[in-house]
């Protein structure tokens, strides 16, 4: 793939990529082989079979793959330890060149990938293209990232007759439990820094996706040796069974509920071990009197409204100045209403479905609430469609402190709160137990400054039209989650992740 894309990107202003695409999503949905776990190397055929269906067309299947119980896990779990020695003892130099040589394949592949991702996610060309992009891009970040950081050695002060150096060593063996949302990309950003740093990786892609993130760590494992990458497929069982196992640390993004409790979970016993988990938010934009409205809506509804709103850092909560609001409010409907709901097959198509019936009630409770305690202003069921799609919701008039202006839906779906004044936005922008991603607009510096100094986030954006509150990129934007959002104070893109998966270890070395 040429075209270069982005998750700001609004075109592929390419006619032959479109078609490519759409060949690629045609061949996913007719299915593929069952997908065997990887152990040590070799396919492992052990374990009941389980399904998934292309979220635009329920009952049609295009993935399958085998589950993995206690004795498949503790067997990937030994084949990494048994591959750890050789692997961390292998140089910095080597491992990157190793992972470099994953490049070309995800490169070749971008548009396979892509349609493998839209088949079992739903999403839209523009998105599932940029994710196989965002996966180059953050396999040569962390490659670069090693380099920089000299192999992560640094000469100390040294006497007569000794040497001192201080170096970041891998943990051993890394649990990698991705998600669905991004598939490839992020079970890519785990993995690959896990493996540049030197630990060996046991990986469980989502039960919802697992022949994307299959294939994504099929191409970064390509040029390793035996048993430094493992891949276990599964559900919720298979994960709590993986992050009971003895592995060293546990890389996770999902849901605070799972994070937190993997953290608890590791954190028993002689010794706590690190859990690097990026877990979502309930992200607000925040829109003042000075702001530009057009430029608000617009980078409201991107971020709101991309990939169904399945997005950690989707914008999900809108806090805007009273004196503006109903003209936001109107802008902001107009925008949701222009998005073209339907099959990603379709070019036309600005939104896919939603995963899968669980998400579904989340979002029809949420609107029935959302109708007697508030106002729908747009949205809803796309009836019409067969699948689980819905229009872009805005919802309004809610009560201060209403559950869905704090909880995180992971729908498209947003809550508009008109206050009065900065702070009382600073406030309720706050009034949250996430802190993933946040935003604000407007057309004063003192209210940039104080927002970027009070905001409780890692991730922040000022008048971003591109994307009010997501759109971050491999080393140009961290993925850093506060609060409820992250459990290290790092994030993943950025320049702190790679020694999460290290530990320090002084060296004094005499004669």
């Amino acid at each position: 793939m040429t075209t270069r894309l982005d998750y700001g990107s609004t075109d592929l202003g390419d006619a032959a990529l479109d078609a490519r695409f759409e060949a690629a999503l045609a061949e996913a949905r007719k299915g593929a082989d069952v997908l065997d776990h990887v152990i040590g190397g070799r396919p492992d055929g052990r374990g009941e079979t389980f399904t998934r269906e292309d979220p635009c067309a329920p009952g049609t299947v295009v993935s399958t793959a085998r589950t993995a119980d206690d004795a498949v896990v503790a067997d990937a779990v030994a084949a990494a330890r048994a591959a750890a020695r050789g692997w961390r003892t292998t140089s910095p130099a080597d491992r990157i060149a190793a992972l470099r040589a994953a490049k070309a394949g995800f490169a070749d592949r971008a548009v396979e990938i892509a349609g493998v991702v839209s088949a079992e996610t739903g999403k839209t060309r523009l998105e599932a293209l940029a994710e196989a992009q965002e996966a180059v891009d953050l396999v040569e970040h962390y490659c670069a990232e090693m380099e920089r950081n000299d192999g992560f050695v640094t000469p100390l002060r040294s006497g007569p007759g000794e040497r001192n150096t201080d170096v970041l060593r891998p943990f051993g063996v890394f649990a990698v439990i991705a998600p669905f949302n991004f598939p490839v990309a992020l079970a890519v950003n785990m993995a690959a820094a896990a493996l540049v740093t030197g630990n060996t990786v046991v990986a469980k892609p989502s039960d919802k996706t697992p022949r994307s993130t299959a294939l994504a760590w099929e191409l970064l494992g390509a040029a390793l040796p035996a048993g430094v990458l493992n891949v276990v497929h599964g559900g919720a069982d298979t994960g709590r069974a993986l992050a009971g196992a003895a592995v060293d640390g546990i890389a996770f993004t999902g849901s605070a509920a799972v994070g937190w409790q993997l953290v608890r979970e590791l954190g028993q016993g002689a010794y706590a071990r690190p859990v690097l988990a990026e877990m979502g938010g309930s992200n607000p934009a925040i829109v003042t009197a000075t702001a530009d409205l057009d430029d608000a809506a617009h980078g409201i509804a991107r971020s709101a409204f991309g990939l169904s709103g399945q997005k950690c850092s989707a914008c999900r909560r809108v806090v805007v100045d009273r004196s503006v609001a109903d003209e936001l409010l109107e802008k902001l409907a107009a925008a949701a209403e222009a998005i073209v709901v339907g099959d990603p097959a379709d070019p036309r198509t600005g939104m896919g479905p939603v995963a899968d019936d669980a998400v579904s009630r989340r979002i029809d409770d949420a609107l029935a609430a959302a109708a007697r305690d508030g106002r729908v202003v747009t949205g809803g069921r796309a009836a019409e469609l067969d699948g689980n799609f819905y229009r872009p919701v805005v919802v309004t008039d809610l009560p201060p402190g209403h559950p869905l202006t704090r909880e995180e839906l992971f729908a498209p779906f947003v809550t508009v709160t008109a206050v009065d004044g900065f702070d009382a936005a600073i406030a309720e922008a706050n009034a949250v137990d996430y802190g993933l991603s946040a935003g604000v607009f407007t057309g004063d510096e003192e209210e940039t400054e104080r927002f970027l100094d009070e905001i409780e986030a890692g991730v922040v954006y000022v008048n971003r039209r591109a994307g009010a509150t997501t759109g971050a990129w491999p080393g140009i934007q961290s993925f850093c989650g506060w609060k409820a959002s992250g459990s290290s104070g790092k994030g993943g893109l950025g320049p702190w992740y790679l020694p999460g998966f290290m530990r320090e270890q002084s060296r004094t070395v005499a004669g």
